[in-house]
């Protein structure tokens, strides 16, 4: 019977140890959690928005570069038939 009390005792022992070590969560260890995670989330959002931003100048550039493409193929087009136009007036001579 002294073992079973002993056992039950070092079980409670242990059980209330361990409680202490790990203690429960104060309402400023939350805080301090919640603080901590604003931060981080005030940093992505940080880092959203400069990401929004790159893109944004990225696709203005890719338009930008379209744009003269399709300008520099409209001035080849009127240089071929330019240079057409004056092969067929100098064959026509």
């Amino acid at each position: 019977m002294t073992r079973d009390i002993k056992r039950t005792l070092a079980l409670v022992v242990t059980a209330g140890a361990f409680i202490g070590v790990t203690g429960c969560a104060t309402t400023g260890d939350l805080d301090s959690t919640r603080a901590d995670l604003q931060t981080q989330i005030d940093r992505l959002s940080a880092d959203v928005a400069a990401a929004k931003s790159d893109a944004a100048a990225a696709n203005a550039k890719a338009n930008d570069a379209v744009n003269i493409a399709n300008e520099a193929n409209r001035r080849s087009m009127d240089t071929a038939e330019k240079i057409d136009r004056m092969f067929k007036k100098s064959m026509q001579k």
